[in-house]
C-alpha cells in the first residue's frame, strides 16, 4: 500500500456557480499530512528505503519535509529536516509531532539545502522537495486516480513552486493518454519563478522571495518544468497575494477546509473565472499545505483590509 491515500474528487457547486462552468476539485489537502507532497515523497521514501537507507534527509520550508518525517515514522526511519529562519512556529511543530529532528539553517530554501546536502552519507537518503524523477512519478498519481474515475478535464489548474507538482501532473496526463489536456499554471507576485522563466526563455533565478506564499519560495523552478513548457501546453498566470489570501478564506467558508497561500493562488483562478480562458469543463488541484493557520492568513489579509 502506498503512503499516500485516494483524495476526493468532487464537482464543486460554488465554484461551478462562480466560474459559469463545471470546477473539478481533487482535494490533496486531506492527505494525511495535509498535501499531495506525499505523493512524490512517499514514494521517494519507500524506494530509498527498500535500496537500504536508514536515515533520509530532507530540506523544506513546510510541506516536503513534512511528508518526509510523515514517510519516515510510517517506515520506521529516522528524519532530519533542515528549514530556512523563515519557516513558520506551525510547521516547526508539526515536524516536531512527526519525530522529525529539525534543523534551522539560513534565510532562504537554497541555503537550507546547502546545509542538508553536507548531512548525507551512504546510507543517508536525500529527498529533495521538487526536483527529482521519483517525486513526480508519485505525484502523477494525482491524475491516474482522476482518470480511474473518468472525469478527463479541458484543463488543469494547479500552483507551481519548484514544479514538481507541475511535473508530475504533466507526467500523469501523458501516461494516461491526455497530453491534449493543458495546464494552467498558477503562481503569486514575488514567487513566480516558472513565469520568469517562460518570459526569458530561460531558466533564471530570482533576486529573492517576496510573496507570504513561501511554499512556492523556489528562486528557480527545476529545470524538467521548464523543458515542459517548451512541450506541453502551459499558461502561466501570476495573481497577487491578495488574491490569493482571499481565495483561501472563501475555500474555507465554502468547502470547509484551510488551505495555505500556496493553494489559495490556484483557487484564485476559480475564483477569478477570466483567468480560466474559455474551458468548460477544468480541475482545480487543492494542493493544501498544513503550515498557515487561520490566525495566520487573516494577519496577513489585514494589511489589505484597511
Amino acid at each position: 500500500m502506498p503512503l499516500h491515500i485516494n483524495t476526493p474528487l468532487i464537482e464543486s457547486r460554488p465554484l461551478s456557480v462562480t466560474a459559469k462552468r463545471s470546477v473539478w476539485l481533487k482535494l490533496d489537502a486531506l492527505q494525511p499530512c495535509g498535501s499531495f507532497k506525499l505523493r512524490g515523497v512517499g514514494y521517494a521514501c519507500e524506494i530509498h528505503h527498500q535500496r537500504g537507507a536508514t536515515h533520509f534527509v530532507s530540506s523544506s520550508g513546510g510541506n516536503a519535509g513534512l511528508a518526509v518525517a510523515y514517510a519516515g515514522r510510517k517506515l520506521g526511519v529516522p528524519v532530519t529536516v533542515v528549514v530556512p529562519e523563515t519557516t513558520t512556529e506551525r510547521a516547526k511543530e508539526l515536524l516536531g509531532l512527526e519525530g522529525a529532528e529539525v534543523i534551522v539553517h539560513g534565510s532562504s530554501w537554497q541555503e537550507a539545502n546547502q546545509l542538508a546536502l553536507t548531512l548525507l552519507s551512504p546510507t543517508k537518503a536525500f529527498i529533495h522537495p521538487f526536483d527529482d524523477p521519483l517525486l513526480w512519478t508519485g505525484h502523477a498519481t494525482l491524475i491516474d486516480e482522476v482518470a480511474q474515475a473518468g472525469q478527463k478535464p479541458d484543463a488543469v489548474v494547479l500552483s507551481v513552486g519548484g514544479g514538481g507538482l507541475l511535473c508530475g501532473v504533466i507526467e500523469g496526463l501523458m501516461r494516461n493518454g491526455w497530453q491534449d489536456v493543458p495546464v494552467i499554471a498558477a503562481e503569486t507576485e514575488g514567487a513566480a519563478s516558472f513565469h520568469a522563466a517562460t518570459e526569458a526563455g530561460q531558466l533564471v533565478e530570482l533576486d529573492r522571495i517576496s510573496s507570504i506564499a513561501t511554499s512556492l519560495g523556489a528562486k528557480r523552478i527545476c529545470e524538467q518544468a521548464y523543458q515542459y513548457s517548451q512541450t506541453h501546453s502551459i499558461q502561466s498566470v501570476v495573481v497577487t497575494d491578495q488574491a490569493a489570501l482571499k481565495a483561501c478564506k472563501q475555500f474555507l467558508v465554502d468547502h470547509r477546509v484551510l488551505v495555505e497561500p500556496a493553494c489559495g493562488a490556484a483557487l484564485a483562478l476559480a475564483y477569478e473565472p477570466h483567468l480560466l480562458g474559455e474551458y468548460q469543463n477544468v480541475l482545480v488541484v487543492v494542493c493544501g499545505g498544513a503550515t498557515a493557520t487561520l490566525e495566520q492568513i487573516e494577519q496577513w489579509s489585514s494589511k489589505y483590509d484597511r
